[in-house]
């Protein structure tokens, strides 16, 4: 398995693999908007892609990141706001090699910290995330508003 930045020629794959993820969270299928999403991530760079390709040169993984930054600890921090492993590839440690590529990121630019949200049904992730070291941080409350 290897663990590299998204390219440009990823995107058919990567949107398919995108486009599962959303359907995962109960959103409508979307393969051409997943695509022009992708492509614009990727294009103005606003976020760092990750993906697993297998020995087949197939895409079965990948981790999306943005950054933000903290005021109170003056640095830039990294939001992992999406990882997906296919159904048929996961157990194979897959996730945790894309988190952990995603911390190498953080320590690589300095960053105070990667911070990442899922649902409470989402037993995959609330079982995956403590096992790679994150905390979950009951000293906060989360807010949304939305448009």
């Amino acid at each position: 398995m290897t663990i590299r930045t998204a390219t440009a020629s990823d995107i058919q794959q990567l949107s398919q693999l995108f486009d599962a993820y959303r359907v995962f969270y109960r959103k409508e299928t979307d393969l051409k908007g997943a695509e022009s999403f992708l492509a614009e991530r990727l294009e103005k760079k606003d976020a760092e892609i990750f993906v697993a390709e297998n020995e087949a040169q197939q895409l079965v993984g990948f981790v999306q990141l943005y950054p933000l930054f903290s005021s109170t600890r003056m640095k830039k921090l990294w939001l992992l706001n999406d990882l997906f492993v296919t159904p048929a590839s996961r157990g194979k440690q897959i996730s945790v090699q894309l988190i952990e590529r995603a911390k190498t990121l953080a320590k690589e630019t300095d960053a105070c910290a990667l911070c990442l949200e899922t649902e409470k049904s989402n037993h995959i992730g609330n079982n995956l995330y403590p096992k790679t070291g994150f905390e979950h941080n009951q000293g906060s409350n989360f807010y949304e508003w939305t448009v």
